[in-house]
């Protein structure tokens, strides 16, 4: 690993003792928003016909780049890189070119944990510039992706999204397996002492909400949709009122507030996004039902799921979909319910390209 250095283009972080000055936001990020990566590139090709993996990344054209998969690539095109050491699934992600990252992922040859000059990884790119979907895609079905890469200056891709205030981001990183006590390699903080450090108070939030509540219970089969503090509630309303309590009623003024935790707001959400949604139930089924999104619980991709169970299993019973590592922390009281973007939940309507076909993804 090499050592960090000052970055013109995202710093070493600020240090010990910097204040804010006087016209600076106190929720502005010590990061620049526009440091993704550096602002030059491999020159475009001046018109003509695109011939090159790289050339179709470069130009976002997905049924150019659907051709050259199809004709049969090498290696060395695959991982054609650019002076900033980027190859094409780099370079798509970057510019938030969806259809590129979804047609390269059937590509066996392509190393989605490859490394830039400054040491970023596609997946640090998208946390960074907070594409969630992209992030999201390539969590669920780019296989053997490291979630703990470091680059240059120690930062992973958890770190970086924390910094930047990218909150789904973080949410989908901590679902899919990223360790939450991660530290920088440099000066030894954790994403909370970053997202403090860069006023990312909402981030603050979220970690401490992701921790009072680190499973997604309504993806799991056992999860009952009945609200619990319903019958209690009707109980309450239905008890006659004294003449003083009706006329405070009607004289009190109701202000806005946050959703109560596990309120009818949060009993909502759950309820719709569940398995047992006639909204999720009718269109496809879990393959996962009793492995359901945990925090710091590694989770596999669909490709690696391939690979471990066979069609047959996958169409006709309930699969684990984890790789049993898992990351332990340390409980948060409770904060108000946010709702956050969950890796999404591997269904079977997500393996109809794959069922029937080979474990060798195709692609060459």
């Amino acid at each position: 690993m090499a050592h960090a250095q000052d970055d013109p283009q995202l710093g070493a972080g600020p240090s010990e003792d910097s204040e804010l000055s006087e016209n600076e936001s106190e929720t502005a990020s010590l990061v620049s928003e526009d440091s993704i990566m550096p602002d030059y590139e491999m020159e475009r090709g001046s018109g003509g016909t695109t011939s090159t993996l790289y050339e179709a990344c470069n130009r976002n054209e997905a049924l150019t780049l659907q051709r050259v998969l199809e004709r049969g690539v090498t290696k060395e095109e695959v991982m054609e890189l650019d002076i900033n050491g980027m190859n094409g699934l780099m370079l798509a992600v970057s510019r938030g070119y969806v259809d590129i990252v979804y047609g390269l992922h059937t590509c066996p040859l392509i190393d989605i944990n490859h490394q830039d000059n400054e040491g970023n990884t596609a997946l640090m790119i998208a946390a960074q510039a907070g594409y969630i979907s992209i992030l999201n895609f390539i969590l669920n079905y780019y296989p053997k992706i490291d979630l703990e890469v470091r680059d240059t200056r120690g930062f992973t891709a958890l770190i970086k999204a924390a910094m930047q205030g990218r909150v789904d981001c973080v949410s989908s990183l901590l679902m899919a397996g990223a360790d939450i006590n991660v530290v920088d390699e440099v000066r030894g903080k954790s994403i909370m002492d970053w997202a403090l450090k860069t006023g990312r108070f909402e981030v603050l939030q979220r970690l401490r909400f992701l921790q009072a509540h680190p499973i997604a219970e309504q993806f799991c089969d056992s999860y009952v949709i009945e609200w619990p503090e319903l019958k209690e509630l009707v109980a309450k309303a239905m008890i006659p009122k004294t003449l003083t309590q009706r006329l405070k009623d009607s004289l009190t003024i109701s202000l806005p507030k946050d959703p109560q935790d596990n309120g009818v707001m949060d009993h909502l959400v759950k309820m719709t996004t569940s398995i047992h949604s006639p909204l999720v139930s009718t269109g496809c089924r879990p393959l996962c039902p009793t492995s359901p999104p945990e925090l710091g619980k590694r989770r596999l991709a669909v490709p690696e799921l391939m690979e471990k169970h066979s069609s047959k299993d996958l169409e006709e019973s309930s699969v684990c979909h984890s790789n049993g590592v898992k990351c332990s922390f340390k409980p948060a009281p409770g904060t108000a319910p946010l709702w956050w973007h969950l890796p999404g939940v591997i269904m079977e309507a997500q393996l109809q390209p794959y069922l029937g076909a080979s474990n060798n993804m195709g692609g060459n």
